[in-house]
């Protein structure tokens, strides 16, 4: 997966925006649906991006996947750093940007998630 690559399937999502929206941090690219971010990422270097997970399953996925590390900036129990060294199949990085936005949604209200799905 390169930057490209990363930034067109998080777009393909229903309802997702991207910006840079931290002044000391210009550098970092943020994906969110409704607000509420789901994926960033180093647009200089793109050697990883953080996404959501699932606090129940984080630790066993870090235990099998080295490429998977705590975040520097985000709780270690609902974020994980993914380190984009191609020791991790492009088809496992596409599914976990899936659960991470997922998780993002089902925590929406009915009423976003209602206009989500009119977009």
């Amino acid at each position: 997966m390169n930057i490209e690559d990363y930034r067109t399937y998080c777009l393909s999502k229903q309802g997702v925006t991207e910006s840079l929206p931290f002044p000391k941090l210009q550098n970092v690219l943020v994906f969110k649906v409704a607000g509420k971010m789901f994926t960033a990422t180093d647009i200089d270097t793109f050697s990883s991006f953080s996404i959501k997970c699932i606090p129940e399953t984080i630790d066993d996925l870090r235990a099998q996947y080295s490429a998977l590390e705590e975040p520097s900036y985000f709780s270690k129990k609902h974020w994980s750093k993914v380190l984009v060294d191609g020791s991790i199949k492009d088809e496992t990085l596409y599914s976990w940007l899936d659960i991470s936005y997922d998780l993002v949604v089902s925590k929406l209200t009915k009423k976003q998630r209602r206009l989500l799905q009119q977009q």
